[in-house]
């Protein structure tokens, strides 16, 4: 048994992974700023709510852990990644030099950080039909946001301190990570929850609107299929960065087009132009996991947004349930502590 921190752990990632350690047999600890909720019962041994932009905080959280791993971090879809730039890189150089630091002090035996294919150089993303992104091909860099910039500067960081310091890193880039318990509205949703909501939201016909032309193109990995690459990797000897995503390029049009045939419903398309749409075209290469790990993506893409879908629509049907109209027979009364 080991004893295991997960930084991020009431996010979508972080509550998935700290699930499937605890139920590995180990001790998990998760530190987070907030915890909406997750649907995931009794997923770690400890919770702790604490600021990861305080040091002091990353030393409590650290402490006693023998393996750490870092999803911390102030992140959303493309309309918010590139809408607040600054705070999201600010937030988190903060949290990851704090967290390496303490896994430093602490003295962790392990530590893996959550990159993103958004390190990628937006070059290399110009058109729909692009190749899979190979882990080389982050340099010449070029990221096409902040928070891209920031991801592949938290690389480096960590291979300082592997240098430097002898901190045995993973360093693990995730490519659109989808699935039940993922954020699906208030802005900081990414494209597959995004659709699906818009798709549960609407009327039977109705319309759903697609930011850009919807030709933009994307791979998109299952959730349970990153738990179980991201957890290969920690185990492994590997120690450079690694793609865990899915190597099968879909349009958005395309993903809408699955989500819609999900709901059963008569959906048609419009698009908004001025919408975000970030680069072109992105896809994995995974052919590296594939060949160190042995991992590869088992769900495809069509059974996880199903399962996707039929999530969000129980948790959208359950908040309507929750509003209560309260007959006006009292008027003039107090509703307080009803």
């Amino acid at each position: 048994m080991s004893r295991i921190l997960v930084a991020g752990g009431g996010g979508f990632i972080g509550s998935h992974l700290a699930n499937q350690l605890r139920r590995r047999g180990n001790l998990v600890r998760v530190v987070d700023l907030a915890f909406n909720g997750h649907g995931l019962g009794r997923y770690c041994d400890e919770e702790l709510l604490l600021d990861l932009r305080d040091p002091g905080n990353c030393l409590r959280a650290t402490e006693g852990m023998d393996m750490v791993y870092d999803l911390a971090a102030n992140m959303g879809g493309i309309g918010f990644i590139t809408a607040v730039g600054a705070e999201v890189m600010r937030d988190n150089i903060l949290i990851n030099a704090n967290m390496l630091e303490a896994a430093r002090l602490s003295k962790v035996k392990r530590f893996l950080f959550s990159s993103s294919a958004c390190v990628y150089p937006d070059f290399r993303q110009m058109s729909p039909n692009v190749s899979g992104l190979r882990e080389e091909d982050a340099f010449p860099a070029s990221p096409d946001t902040f928070y891209g910039w920031e991801k592949l500067a938290t690389e480096k960081m960590c291979e300082a301190y592997k240098r430097d310091h002898d901190l045995d890193v993973r360093i693990v880039r995730y490519h659109n990570i989808y699935g039940p318990n993922c954020t699906y509205k208030g802005g900081r949703e990414k494209s597959p929850a995004a659709l699906c909501r818009k798709v549960c939201e609407a009327a039977d016909p109705g319309m759903i609107t697609i930011w850009g032309d919807g030709e933009q193109t994307r791979s998109y990995c299952y959730i349970d299929d990153a738990v179980a690459g991201t957890i290969m990797l920690m185990e492994s000897a590997f120690s450079e960065p690694i793609n865990i995503g899915s190597d099968r390029l879909v349009s958005i049009n395309d993903m809408a087009d699955l989500i819609i045939d999900s709901s059963g419903k008569k959906i048609a398309k419009r698009y908004d132009p001025t919408g975000p749409q970030g680069v072109r075209g992105r896809n994995a290469d995974i052919s590296l996991a594939k060949r160190v790990l042995g991992w590869v993506p088992k769900v495809s893409l069509e059974e996880g947004l199903l399962r996707t879908y039929d999530w969000i629509a129980e948790e959208i049907a359950e908040d309507r349930q929750e509003i209560v109209v309260v007959p006006n027979t009292a008027r003039g009364t107090s509703q307080a502590g009803a």
